[in-house]
Protein backbone atom coordinates (compact mmCIF):
# COMPACT_ATOMS: atom_id res chain seq x y z
CA UNK A 1 0.00 0.00 0.00
CA UNK A 2 1.46 3.13 -0.69
CA UNK A 3 2.18 5.95 1.56
CA UNK A 4 0.31 8.45 0.19
CA UNK A 5 -2.95 6.20 0.26
CA UNK A 6 -2.03 5.56 5.01
CA UNK A 7 -3.79 8.98 5.50
CA UNK A 8 -6.71 8.50 3.54
CA UNK A 9 -7.65 5.19 5.16
CA UNK A 10 -6.87 6.57 8.75
CA UNK A 11 -9.67 9.44 7.93
CA UNK A 12 -12.43 6.85 7.02
CA UNK A 13 -11.90 4.90 9.37
CA UNK A 14 -11.84 7.45 12.41
CA UNK A 15 -15.15 9.38 10.58
CA UNK A 16 -16.72 5.26 10.37
CA UNK A 17 -15.65 4.81 14.19
CA UNK A 18 -17.83 8.84 14.81
CA UNK A 19 -20.78 7.02 13.54
CA UNK A 20 -20.98 4.15 15.35
CA UNK A 21 -20.68 5.92 18.42
CA UNK A 22 -23.26 8.57 17.66
CA UNK A 23 -25.47 5.69 16.86
CA UNK A 24 -24.53 3.56 20.58
CA UNK A 25 -25.14 6.72 21.91
CA UNK A 26 -28.49 7.44 19.95
CA UNK A 27 -29.63 4.08 21.13
CA UNK A 28 -29.19 3.83 24.42
CA UNK A 29 -30.06 5.45 27.36
CA UNK A 30 -30.89 5.04 30.99
CA UNK A 31 -34.03 6.11 32.97
CA UNK A 32 -33.10 6.95 36.27
CA UNK A 33 -34.99 5.23 39.79
CA UNK A 34 -38.38 7.59 40.33
CA UNK A 35 -38.33 8.47 36.92
CA UNK A 36 -40.47 7.47 33.43
CA UNK A 37 -38.93 7.80 29.81
CA UNK A 38 -41.56 9.34 27.22
CA UNK A 39 -40.34 7.68 24.16
CA UNK A 40 -41.40 9.39 20.70
CA UNK A 41 -41.24 8.06 17.38
CA UNK A 42 -40.87 10.68 14.62
CA UNK A 43 -42.69 13.39 16.98
CA UNK A 44 -45.53 10.68 18.13
CA UNK A 45 -46.02 9.04 21.42
CA UNK A 46 -44.78 5.77 21.19
CA UNK A 47 -44.28 4.43 24.53
CA UNK A 48 -43.35 4.97 28.59
CA UNK A 49 -40.34 3.17 29.96
CA UNK A 50 -38.93 2.56 33.25
CA UNK A 51 -35.91 2.76 35.22
CA UNK A 52 -33.50 0.86 33.87
CA UNK A 53 -31.38 0.71 30.55
CA UNK A 54 -33.61 1.19 27.21
CA UNK A 55 -32.59 1.28 23.39
CA UNK A 56 -33.74 3.63 20.68
CA UNK A 57 -33.91 3.19 17.18
CA UNK A 58 -31.08 5.67 16.29
CA UNK A 59 -32.88 8.84 14.29
CA UNK A 60 -36.26 7.93 14.45
CA UNK A 61 -36.95 8.00 18.67
CA UNK A 62 -35.93 10.48 21.23
CA UNK A 63 -37.12 10.14 24.83
CA UNK A 64 -37.99 12.79 27.38
CA UNK A 65 -37.76 12.27 31.08
CA UNK A 66 -40.29 13.14 34.07
CA UNK A 67 -39.79 13.06 37.26
CA UNK A 68 -41.94 11.00 39.46
CA UNK A 69 -40.56 12.62 43.27
CA UNK A 70 -42.57 14.89 45.29
CA UNK A 71 -41.85 18.74 44.61
CA UNK A 72 -43.22 21.77 46.28
CA UNK A 73 -44.04 24.90 44.97
CA UNK A 74 -44.34 28.24 47.44
CA UNK A 75 -46.38 30.67 46.76
CA UNK A 76 -47.95 33.81 48.53
CA UNK A 77 -51.22 35.04 48.21
CA UNK A 78 -52.69 38.69 49.19
CA UNK A 79 -56.29 38.67 49.80
CA UNK A 80 -58.64 41.13 51.73
CA UNK A 81 -60.70 39.74 54.97
CA UNK A 82 -64.77 40.31 55.42
CA UNK A 83 -63.55 43.38 58.09
CA UNK A 84 -61.62 45.28 54.91
CA UNK A 85 -57.77 44.12 55.88
CA UNK A 86 -55.27 43.01 53.60
CA UNK A 87 -53.37 39.98 54.61
CA UNK A 88 -50.25 38.65 53.02
CA UNK A 89 -50.57 34.12 52.62
CA UNK A 90 -48.42 32.36 51.85
CA UNK A 91 -48.88 29.07 50.81
CA UNK A 92 -46.74 25.77 50.02
CA UNK A 93 -48.09 22.94 48.13
CA UNK A 94 -46.59 19.70 47.83
CA UNK A 95 -47.63 17.42 44.66
CA UNK A 96 -46.26 14.44 42.77
CA UNK A 97 -46.93 13.09 39.16
CA UNK A 98 -49.45 10.23 38.77
CA UNK A 99 -47.92 6.98 38.23
CA UNK A 100 -50.60 5.95 35.78
CA UNK A 101 -50.99 9.60 34.31
CA UNK A 102 -47.52 9.77 32.86
CA UNK A 103 -48.82 10.69 29.60
CA UNK A 104 -50.82 13.53 31.05
CA UNK A 105 -49.03 15.04 33.18
CA UNK A 106 -46.04 15.54 30.44
CA UNK A 107 -48.69 16.42 27.53
CA UNK A 108 -51.75 18.43 28.79
CA UNK A 109 -49.31 20.80 31.11
CA UNK A 110 -46.62 22.75 29.69
CA UNK A 111 -45.67 24.58 32.94
CA UNK A 112 -47.58 22.79 36.55
CA UNK A 113 -46.03 25.18 38.83
CA UNK A 114 -47.44 28.05 37.23
CA UNK A 115 -50.97 26.58 36.85
CA UNK A 116 -51.03 25.00 40.37
CA UNK A 117 -50.47 28.83 41.32
CA UNK A 118 -53.09 30.02 39.56
CA UNK A 119 -55.41 27.37 41.39
CA UNK A 120 -54.52 28.37 44.71
CA UNK A 121 -54.92 32.20 44.19
CA UNK A 122 -58.48 31.51 42.79
CA UNK A 123 -59.09 29.18 45.96
CA UNK A 124 -57.95 31.67 48.19
CA UNK A 125 -59.42 34.34 47.01
CA UNK A 126 -62.32 32.33 47.10
CA UNK A 127 -62.46 31.80 51.06
CA UNK A 128 -60.68 34.42 52.66
CA UNK A 129 -62.87 37.03 51.63
CA UNK A 130 -66.22 35.66 53.48
CA UNK A 131 -64.38 35.68 56.73
CA UNK A 132 -63.09 38.38 59.40
CA UNK A 133 -59.70 38.39 59.98
CA UNK A 134 -59.87 37.07 63.33
CA UNK A 135 -62.06 33.77 61.61
CA UNK A 136 -59.10 33.46 59.12
CA UNK A 137 -56.30 32.77 61.81
CA UNK A 138 -59.14 30.42 63.53
CA UNK A 139 -59.96 28.77 60.42
CA UNK A 140 -56.33 28.46 58.71
CA UNK A 141 -56.53 24.79 58.49
CA UNK A 142 -59.87 24.70 57.34
CA UNK A 143 -58.33 26.69 54.50
CA UNK A 144 -55.51 24.19 53.86
CA UNK A 145 -57.91 21.69 53.87
CA UNK A 146 -60.04 23.56 51.71
CA UNK A 147 -57.24 24.73 48.33
CA UNK A 148 -55.71 21.06 49.35
CA UNK A 149 -59.48 19.61 47.96
CA UNK A 150 -59.65 21.76 45.43
CA UNK A 151 -56.32 21.64 43.93
CA UNK A 152 -56.61 17.81 44.03
CA UNK A 153 -59.85 17.75 42.19
CA UNK A 154 -58.34 20.19 39.44
CA UNK A 155 -55.20 18.68 39.24
CA UNK A 156 -56.08 15.30 39.12
CA UNK A 157 -57.12 15.58 35.41
CA UNK A 158 -53.65 16.26 34.43
CA UNK A 159 -52.35 13.86 36.00
CA UNK A 160 -51.12 15.34 39.31
CA UNK A 161 -51.89 14.20 43.14
CA UNK A 162 -52.08 17.38 45.53
CA UNK A 163 -50.57 15.76 48.77
CA UNK A 164 -50.86 18.55 50.84
CA UNK A 165 -51.23 22.61 50.55
CA UNK A 166 -49.90 24.12 53.78
CA UNK A 167 -51.35 27.67 54.82
CA UNK A 168 -47.77 28.35 56.68
CA UNK A 169 -49.04 32.25 57.68
CA UNK A 170 -51.18 34.81 58.11
CA UNK A 171 -49.51 38.16 58.05
CA UNK A 172 -51.78 41.29 58.17
CA UNK A 173 -50.36 44.92 57.63
CA UNK A 174 -47.64 45.94 60.57
CA UNK A 175 -49.60 48.81 61.50
CA UNK A 176 -52.94 45.70 62.40
CA UNK A 177 -51.19 43.58 64.07
CA UNK A 178 -50.17 46.41 66.35
CA UNK A 179 -53.53 47.50 66.46
CA UNK A 180 -54.20 44.02 67.28
CA UNK A 181 -51.36 43.35 70.36
CA UNK A 182 -53.13 46.58 71.69
CA UNK A 183 -56.21 45.14 71.88
CA UNK A 184 -54.98 42.37 73.39
CA UNK A 185 -52.41 44.09 75.87
CA UNK A 186 -55.52 46.11 77.08
CA UNK A 187 -57.80 42.97 77.59
CA UNK A 188 -55.26 41.15 79.32
CA UNK A 189 -54.41 44.55 81.79
CA UNK A 190 -58.09 44.61 82.27
CA UNK A 191 -58.34 41.17 83.61
CA UNK A 192 -55.06 41.81 85.75
CA UNK A 193 -57.06 45.00 87.13
CA UNK A 194 -59.83 42.52 88.03
CA UNK A 195 -57.80 40.14 89.27
CA UNK A 196 -55.83 42.52 91.64
CA UNK A 197 -59.17 44.20 92.70
CA UNK A 198 -60.64 40.78 94.00
CA UNK A 199 -57.41 39.96 95.80
CA UNK A 200 -57.51 44.17 97.33
CA UNK A 201 -61.28 43.07 98.55
CA UNK A 202 -60.66 39.82 99.68
CA UNK A 203 -57.49 41.05 101.85
CA UNK A 204 -60.00 44.14 103.32
CA UNK A 205 -62.77 42.02 104.07
CA UNK A 206 -60.17 39.59 105.96
CA UNK A 207 -58.85 42.67 107.59
CA UNK A 208 -62.76 43.49 108.69
CA UNK A 209 -62.55 39.97 110.35
CA UNK A 210 -59.83 40.25 111.79
CA UNK A 211 -61.07 43.49 113.50
CA UNK A 212 -63.92 43.02 114.12
CA UNK A 213 -62.91 39.71 116.18
CA UNK A 214 -59.65 41.99 117.69
CA UNK A 215 -62.46 44.46 118.88
CA UNK A 216 -64.49 41.58 120.85
CA UNK A 217 -61.46 40.01 121.77
CA UNK A 218 -60.59 43.52 123.20
CA UNK A 219 -63.70 43.95 124.76
CA UNK A 220 -64.23 40.97 126.55
CA UNK A 221 -60.40 41.95 128.00
CA UNK A 222 -61.99 45.19 128.80
CA UNK A 223 -64.61 43.83 130.23
CA UNK A 224 -62.40 41.37 132.25
CA UNK A 225 -60.63 44.25 133.54
CA UNK A 226 -63.60 46.54 134.86
CA UNK A 227 -64.99 43.30 136.59
CA UNK A 228 -61.13 42.64 138.10
CA UNK A 229 -60.95 46.27 139.09
CA UNK A 230 -64.58 46.05 140.52
CA UNK A 231 -63.17 42.58 142.92
CA UNK A 232 -60.04 44.73 143.81
CA UNK A 233 -61.94 47.41 145.09
CA UNK A 234 -64.46 45.52 146.97
CA UNK A 235 -61.53 43.68 148.64
CA UNK A 236 -59.94 46.63 149.50
CA UNK A 237 -62.78 48.67 150.89
CA UNK A 238 -63.24 45.27 152.93
CA UNK A 239 -60.35 45.51 154.44
CA UNK A 240 -60.20 48.96 154.64
CA UNK A 241 -63.56 48.19 157.30
CA UNK A 242 -61.62 45.57 158.85
CA UNK A 243 -58.58 47.90 159.57
CA UNK A 244 -60.78 51.38 160.44
CA UNK A 245 -63.23 50.31 162.81
CA UNK A 246 -65.99 53.16 162.06
CA UNK A 247 -65.33 53.68 158.10
CA UNK A 248 -68.05 53.87 155.92
CA UNK A 249 -67.87 51.93 151.97
CA UNK A 250 -68.56 55.84 150.75
CA UNK A 251 -65.64 56.77 152.60
CA UNK A 252 -63.52 54.25 151.53
CA UNK A 253 -64.60 53.96 148.11
CA UNK A 254 -63.97 57.94 147.78
CA UNK A 255 -60.24 57.32 149.24
CA UNK A 256 -59.41 55.13 146.38
CA UNK A 257 -60.85 56.60 143.66
CA UNK A 258 -59.10 59.75 144.94
CA UNK A 259 -55.26 57.74 145.01
CA UNK A 260 -56.22 56.25 141.94
CA UNK A 261 -56.81 59.71 140.60
CA UNK A 262 -53.08 61.10 142.08
CA UNK A 263 -51.58 57.75 140.52
CA UNK A 264 -52.91 58.54 136.95
CA UNK A 265 -51.49 62.13 137.70
CA UNK A 266 -47.82 60.93 138.60
CA UNK A 267 -48.42 58.64 135.32
CA UNK A 268 -49.05 61.40 132.92
CA UNK A 269 -46.42 63.25 134.41
CA UNK A 270 -43.45 61.03 134.04
CA UNK A 271 -44.86 60.08 130.36
CA UNK A 272 -42.76 61.42 127.62
CA UNK A 273 -44.34 64.22 125.22
CA UNK A 274 -47.36 65.69 128.01
CA UNK A 275 -48.80 68.80 127.64
CA UNK A 276 -48.64 70.78 130.37
CA UNK A 277 -51.32 70.38 133.37
CA UNK A 278 -52.98 73.23 135.65
CA UNK A 279 -53.51 71.98 138.86
CA UNK A 280 -54.95 73.61 142.21
CA UNK A 281 -52.83 73.46 145.10
CA UNK A 282 -54.57 75.01 147.98
CA UNK A 283 -54.87 72.13 151.09
CA UNK A 284 -58.40 72.07 150.17
CA UNK A 285 -58.00 71.10 146.72
CA UNK A 286 -58.14 67.59 147.61
CA UNK A 287 -61.24 67.24 148.94
CA UNK A 288 -62.78 69.07 146.45
CA UNK A 289 -61.49 66.32 144.38
CA UNK A 290 -63.20 63.61 146.42
CA UNK A 291 -66.37 65.77 146.29
CA UNK A 292 -66.62 66.10 142.65
CA UNK A 293 -65.73 62.11 142.30
CA UNK A 294 -68.26 61.21 144.18
CA UNK A 295 -70.83 63.80 142.59
CA UNK A 296 -69.90 61.90 139.39
CA UNK A 297 -70.59 58.24 140.33
CA UNK A 298 -73.79 59.63 141.68
CA UNK A 299 -75.07 61.97 139.49
CA UNK A 300 -76.02 64.28 142.12
CA UNK A 301 -74.95 68.05 141.72
CA UNK A 302 -71.83 69.21 143.39
CA UNK A 303 -72.72 71.11 146.67
CA UNK A 304 -72.07 75.17 146.94
CA UNK A 305 -68.87 76.18 147.39
CA UNK A 306 -68.97 78.41 150.90
CA UNK A 307 -67.58 81.80 150.29
CA UNK A 308 -68.31 85.09 151.68
CA UNK A 309 -70.93 85.91 149.88
CA UNK A 310 -73.66 83.12 150.45
CA UNK A 311 -76.62 83.18 147.79
CA UNK A 312 -79.07 85.92 148.58
CA UNK A 313 -82.69 84.21 149.83
CA UNK A 314 -85.37 84.38 147.05
CA UNK A 315 -88.98 86.01 148.12
CA UNK A 316 -91.77 85.50 146.43
CA UNK A 317 -93.03 87.64 143.29
CA UNK A 318 -94.99 90.87 144.81
CA UNK A 319 -98.72 91.63 143.21
CA UNK A 320 -99.35 94.31 140.86
CA UNK A 321 -101.92 95.84 143.56
CA UNK A 322 -101.56 94.49 146.97
CA UNK A 323 -104.09 94.88 149.41
CA UNK A 324 -103.65 98.39 151.63
CA UNK A 325 -102.80 97.65 155.36
CA UNK A 326 -105.43 98.93 157.94
CA UNK A 327 -104.29 102.76 158.39
CA UNK A 328 -103.50 103.93 162.01
CA UNK A 329 -102.92 100.09 163.02
CA UNK A 330 -99.38 100.25 164.85
CA UNK A 331 -97.78 97.07 164.36
CA UNK A 332 -99.08 95.56 161.43
CA UNK A 333 -97.18 93.21 160.18
CA UNK A 334 -95.55 93.49 156.82
CA UNK A 335 -96.79 90.36 154.70
CA UNK A 336 -93.98 90.77 152.41
CA UNK A 337 -90.68 91.22 154.23
CA UNK A 338 -88.32 93.28 154.66
CA UNK A 339 -86.59 94.51 151.06
CA UNK A 340 -82.92 94.76 150.75
CA UNK A 341 -83.80 99.05 151.62
CA UNK A 342 -86.70 99.37 153.72
CA UNK A 343 -90.04 97.85 154.91
CA UNK A 344 -92.57 97.45 151.84
CA UNK A 345 -94.36 100.64 153.00
CA UNK A 346 -91.72 102.77 152.12
CA UNK A 347 -90.50 104.14 155.24
CA UNK A 348 -87.42 102.88 156.65
CA UNK A 349 -87.33 99.71 158.99
CA UNK A 350 -87.52 100.14 162.38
Amino acid sequence: MPASAMPAIFVLFAFVAIIILVTVIKTLYIVRTYSAGIVERFGKFDRVTRPGLHVLIPFAERVYFVDLQVKQAAFSVETKTRDNVFVQIPVSVQFQVLDDRIFDAFYKLSAPQKQIESFVFNSILGHVPKLTLDETFEQQSGISVAVKNELDATMREFGFNILTALVTDIIPDIKVKAAMNDINAAQRAQVAAQARGEAEKILKVKQAEAEAESKALQGNGIARERQAIIDGLSASIEHFQAGVPGSTAEEVMSLVLLTQYFDTLRDIGTRGGTNTLFLPNSPGAAGDFQQQILAGLRGSPLPAAPGPNPARTVHPERPENPPAPPVGTPGTPNPYGATEFGTASGYPGR
